[in-house]
């Protein structure tokens, strides 16, 4: 891990090359995202928890500094699905500006990871724990619009799922129809409009505009009594806010760590995969470390002027990219626009109705997720299926935080399960041990008193109890045992104390221990432990024929004449494993030399694992 900080927006690199067409083109793509962007930034502050407004400032401020410092073309950032049930938590629990310091938080958590160069990792966090989160949100949006799309006449909707589920119960006679019909009526248009027209202008603003005009018109003396921005939250503020700095309080601190590191976790995996999904349309390929830079940088500052958390959406940025986008240009035309309607149609917008903008998180939620997954269940392995399971229940029952470090820790536990079961410890002889040329044990002589294990996989804290079941089947104490560990390729801290244990048992008996052909990685760990030199060098050997010789050397019997043949093909191979390693340090040094000249970096691997269709967020 390095920090050393290879800052390179992705901007820098497009705005040379840029020409006046494809500006045209940037401009018009910017002009399309910003009107699915508008009612899905009001939708999701709502549901948030905070005014409707503040969705607008995130869209804008947080939009801006990830197109102009992020590392994908065509990434468009706003608030999300994702937040809204740990923003709306956090803000019930402890206020809108311990949120905006959480969101602080998240945002320099952000930073320190792209810095570090973790943005790789990220994609490692398990498949059925990342869609298990998923689905648990999505079902948690949904029925965080239980008041506004029925338009219970409740005072307060408690916080929490079955919460809602019970107040939803006892208040069935106080659903308001009129509210029921526009929310009904919305979704079906919203999600009826044809996708070729989506391009030019998505369902969600039309739903928007057509409930503005036909909500006043059809309900001319308000007999109806369908709530909009205006009786809700009042009128809108035609400026962005002033920079605030939020009070530090240490107690506080210590309680948000925790969200504010689901709130960063959340905000890089959404956002990592966005760009993975647009760079396979582009045929691109983003930089996952500039791009946590650049979504640090926004969630950093945002909440300087009340600004929710943000993200890379995947539907904005599909959106963006068919519109014809390939720089972050269109992302800062968006955002420019976004500022220029809260500016100039500010009045106007008080007379959106709630239950159209519930109807987009309607609609945004049930496409966030194939819900086809569940189905699939029963034909993943029970484990995998379990995590998914327990993740989707945490999340939906207690808390997004808790979900998060459950099912982390589940997957890393399964991981654990999966490597051990593949690693084995064996013990072998001439008659059941066979491999290649000097490290096949066949016409070798093992001296009598001399054990011999094969260790195969992860040498780490699973392995441990394999070791101690086979030295106990063994049923004899040899005089000295051999491990043969060249198939190890990674040993942890664990692994190395059971070797250090098994060294100190055998050393107290007067018996001695081998290690034969220890891979690169393994090596190091013990000899930067000292075990190395507490065993001793000459008790390390590169083959088994040389095991097999200080075996020998240790019980005070004569070497072996290995034969003319044998010393033959041991010297053919050390030449040809010689020829091979300086080849392959040549390959390197011309690689490395390529790579220094174009100043590009090494190429990453690929996430192969193939997104789920873009969502409405």
């Amino acid at each position: 891990m390095t920090f050393s900080i290879p800052f390179r927006p992705k901007l820098l690199d497009t705005l040379p090359g840029m020409t006046r067409a494809q500006l045209g083109r940037e401009v018009l793509a910017g002009v399309n995202v910003m009107t699915l962007a508008f009612p899905l930034s009001l939708a999701f502050a709502i549901a948030s928890g905070v005014k409707p407004e503040q969705g607008l400032y995130a869209s804008i401020i947080g939009g801006a500094l990830v197109a102009a410092f992020g590392g994908s073309r065509v990434q468009i950032a706003g608030p999300t699905g994702a937040f809204v049930i740990i923003t709306a938590g956090i803000i019930h629990t402890h206020g809108l500006p311990a949120l905006l310091l959480c969101t602080i938080m998240a945002g320099a958590m952000l930073c320190l990871m792209g810095a570090a160069k973790l943005g790789s990792i990220i994609r490692f966090i398990p498949y059925p724990v990342s869609r298990a989160f998923t689905k648990g949100i999505a079902v948690l949006i949904l029925s965080s619009q239980i008041k506004p799309f029925l338009g219970l006449q409740v005072d307060a909707m408690p916080i929490d799922f079955l919460g809602k589920v019970r107040v939803l119960f006892q208040h069935l006679g106080a659903v308001h129809s009129p509210t029921v019909v526009l929310a009904l009526a919305s979704v079906a248009l919203i999600g009826l409009w044809p996708k070729r027209l989506s391009r030019f202008v998505p369902g969600a603003m039309v739903g928007l505009v057509v409930a503005m005009i036909a909500v006043p018109v059809f309900d001319l003396h308000g007999q109806w009594g369908i709530a909009t921005l205006g009786s809700e939250f009042g009128g809108f503020t035609r400026t962005l806010p002033a920079l605030v700095f939020p009070e530090i309080d240490s107690g506080l601190l210590r309680e948000l760590i925790q969200p504010a590191f689901t709130i960063a976790l959340l905000v890089a995996m959404q956002a990592l995969l966005c760009a993975v999904v647009t760079d396979g349309l582009i045929d691109d390929r983003h930089d996952s470390n500039q791009e946590l830079i650049g979504q640090g940088l926004a969630n950093l500052v945002g909440p300087l002027f009340g600004c929710i958390p943000v993200t890379g959406a995947v539907a904005r940025s599909v959106l963006n990219v068919r519109a014809g986008a390939r720089t972050p240009v269109s992302g800062l035309v968006h955002s420019a626009l976004l500022l220029a309607v809260l500016l100039m149609a500010a009045p106007f917008l008080e007379y959106i109705p709630l239950a159209t903008l519930s109807a987009i998180l309607v609609v945004a939620a049930y496409r966030m997720v194939s819900w086809k997954q569940f189905t699939r269940l029963a034909s993943w392995p029970l484990s995998d299926s379990s995590i998914f399971v327990a993740t989707f229940a945490l999340t939906v029952l207690t808390n997004l935080t808790l979900a998060v470090e459950v099912g982390v820790v589940l997957a890393a536990l399964l991981m654990v399960k999966r490597i051990a079961e593949t690693s084995q410890i064996t013990a072998v002889d001439e008659s059941t041990e066979t491999e290649g040329s000097h490290h096949s044990l066949v016409g070798k002589q093992v001296p009598e008193g001399v054990l011999i294990f094969r260790v195969f996989g992860a040498f780490f804290f699973g392995m441990v109890d394999k070791l101690d079941d086979e030295l106990k089947r063994a049923k004899q104490e040899p005089e000295v045992l051999i491990l043969r560990v060249r198939k190890v390729l990674a040993m942890d801290a664990t692994g190395l104390q059971a070797l250090e244990d098994l060294r100190i048992k055998l050393h107290s008996k007067g018996k001695h221990l081998i290690l034969s052909a220890p891979h690169t990685q393994p090596l190091s760990v013990m000899i930067n432990a000292g075990f190395i030199d507490r065993l001793g060098e000459e008790n390390v050997c590169p083959h088994i024929t040389a095991a097999l010789a200080r075996a020998r050397q240790i019980l005070g019997l004569p070497p072996v004449d290995e034969g003319p043949d044998t010393r033959e093909t041991l010297s053919s191979e050390r030449l040809a494993i010689d020829a091979a390693r300086k080849e392959l340090a040549g390959a390197l040094e011309r690689a490395q030399s390529i790579l220094t000249r174009l100043d590009t970096p090494a190429p990453k691997t690929a996430d192969l694992r193939p997104p789920e269709p873009p969502s409405s967020s």
